[in-house]
């Protein structure tokens, strides 16, 4: 059994951002991101699992879709904005030597994230996620398209109001390699299905959003000089291996694992794999 996570949330000027912490206060700090229309549940037990190895793990709901409260209506949700959202959070709650790691659209938000202001990151952790011109692989760039018209998109996704349909390769089936049940998937997309705000805010992602942005960014990854650890899936079929290697040519002080068994959720495929690798890194 891994260790409980406390749910909590800190209201920042763009609004209340959820979190789930665990660990000693004291700890060495690891900050999770997670993708688009997912919440930080998609991290399973490896929060838990870090924690119970002495860790303070944070891992908050990003306004991606799947976030419980709306955020206030002026608030700037472009990626980098959503990277910003971070950084404020980093600092209402005064976290330091941040071992951070991202997921899917989350590894786009780090790479932002240490792009816009790394002095609160000492390491990176990033899974199978977007990178240089791959922000998002086809066809979830038709899905971010779609998401900048709120009324059609929400047409679009009434199927994923059933649990079987949420699990089959039309919603998330295609992003793990073990079978996904109801229960854990329905705070993914409950929140956009039931609430305007969710989804204006999702509209704002989505319109903000510009493809060549991580490519941009790719091109400065030299610039962070800390450590990097890729964790990635080579049976991905949305964000392939080629992906990793091109990054780990990027930063200056990177290297590869490459975990089998898994596709881009590795966190649910493999989470004691992932736990082990993020640990013996931060060590």
């Amino acid at each position: 059994m891994t260790e409980t996570q406390k749910r909590r949330t800190v209201d920042l000027p763009t609004g209340t951002v959820h979190y789930r912490e665990s660990g000693p206060v004291d700890g060495a700090v690891v900050v999770f991101l997670h993708g688009f229309l997912v919440d930080a549940s998609v991290w399973g037990d490896v929060p838990g699992r870090l924690a119970e190895r002495g860790f303070r793990t944070v891992a908050p709901t990003l306004p991606l879709g799947a976030h419980p409260s709306s955020m206030a209506p002026d608030a700037d949700l472009s990626p980098r904005g959503v990277a910003r959202i971070v950084l404020s959070l980093l600092a209402t709650l005064d976290l330091r030597d941040v071992i951070l790691v991202g997921s899917d659209t989350g590894g786009a938000v780090a790479q932002l994230v240490v792009d816009e202001d790394p002095s609160r990151i000492a390491r990176l952790v990033l899974t199978n996620c977007d990178a240089f011109e791959v922000f998002p692989p086809f066809p979830f760039d038709l899905l971010f398209r779609l998401a900048r018209h709120p009324r059609t998109m929400l047409a679009a996704v009434q199927p994923m109001r059933a649990g079987r349909m949420r699990a089959s390769v039309l919603g998330f089936g295609g992003l793990v390699r073990r079978r996904l049940d109801a229960a854990e998937t329905e705070p993914w997309m409950s929140p956009y299905l039931r609430d305007p705000g969710v989804r204006r805010d999702v509209a704002a992602f989505a319109r903000a959003w510009r493809p060549g942005e991580l490519a941009e960014v790719g091109a400065r990854l030299s610039g962070f000089e800390r450590p990097v650890l890729l964790c990635w899936a080579p049976e991905d079929r949305f964000f392939r291996i080629e992906l990793a290697h091109r990054l780990v040519a990027a930063f200056p002080d990177a290297r590869l694992v490459e975990i089998a068994d898994a596709r881009t959720f590795v966190s649910l495929d493999q989470p004691g794999r992932l736990a082990d690798e993020i640990a013996g890194f931060a060590s």
